[in-house]
């Protein structure tokens, strides 16, 4: 029964990356191009009149929060527009009445999206090497809020397309949710800089957690408890993953 869960997890997340790599120039240089075009305006040219944030030069400080957002929007959008895709192709059909259990198929495209995000955050990582040195604090720190957070908005991109009732649906979330959320999220300040009242207001925001929870792994300094940054992830995997299982398990937008 494992080795036959196994190559139902395995063929979905194959057939994921080979998707998104056989159209390589449209999912993985695009956020490249976007994240350099941030690293030489905000990076260099307007870092230099700011100074300083945190005890790092700008272009330090910002370049922790451009990767993570780069794999946030990979990942949720590779999810959301490939299970779209296969419930507009009533292939999704094929998968429920199979005895391929709904964990399964949940983590497979998970799986997926994370690996394009990932990836993309790899690739905005290199490039950021050409601005400024690396510096990295620890390690684990990374590795773990990379993974945590990649995986929270892959399903937040599968709920999504369970959703969705048309193409356009997809890009909803995107443009009027994830991309505020994320601008407001600390990428390009530090909260502590703002009063008392929208710190509270910006703590609602989990984007602002998994950002700082990053940069901590980077340079070492963060607005937010690394405690508190798990605790988050942790909470929104947990709810995302019961509402995914709970939609898929019970046919919900998949069935006619």
């Amino acid at each position: 029964m494992m080795s036959l869960s196994w190559i139902a997890f395995k063929t979905i997340l194959n057939k994921e990356i080979h998707r998104f790599m056989r159209i390589w120039v449209q999912t993985l240089v695009p956020p490249v191009i976007t994240m350099t075009l941030y690293f030489v305006i905000f990076g260099q040219l307007i870092g230099n009149r700011i100074g300083e944030m945190g005890g790092y030069s700008y272009m330090q400080f910002i370049v922790p929060g451009l990767i993570m957002m780069s794999v946030i929007t990979n990942s949720f959008s590779n999810v959301a527009s490939s299970f779209y895709s296969t419930k507009f192709a009533r292939n999704v059909e094929e998968l429920l009445v199979s005895p391929t259990s709904t964990h399964i198929i949940i983590w497979g495209y998970v799986a997926g999206g994370m690996t394009r995000g990932i990836l993309v955050g790899s690739l905005v990582t290199i490039v950021s090497l050409l601005f400024i040195p690396l510096e990295l604090h620890s390690w684990p720190v990374v590795i773990v809020t990379l993974l945590m957070t990649s995986a929270a908005f892959a399903l937040g991109g599968l709920i999504n397309a369970v959703f969705a009732r048309s193409f356009d649906d997809i890009s909803i979330i995107p443009t009027f949710v994830l991309t505020p959320l994320t601008y407001l999220g600390g990428i390009f300040y530090s909260i502590s800089l703002l009063p008392a009242f929208w710190q509270g207001v910006s703590k609602l925001n989990p984007i602002v957690y998994m950002i700082n929870g990053f940069r901590y792994g980077f340079l070492g300094v963060s607005d937010i408890a690394l405690y508190y940054t798990f605790s988050v992830l942790i909470l929104f995997i947990s709810l995302l993953y019961g509402f995914a299982y709970y939609l898929i398990n019970r046919g919900i937008g998949l069935r006619n």
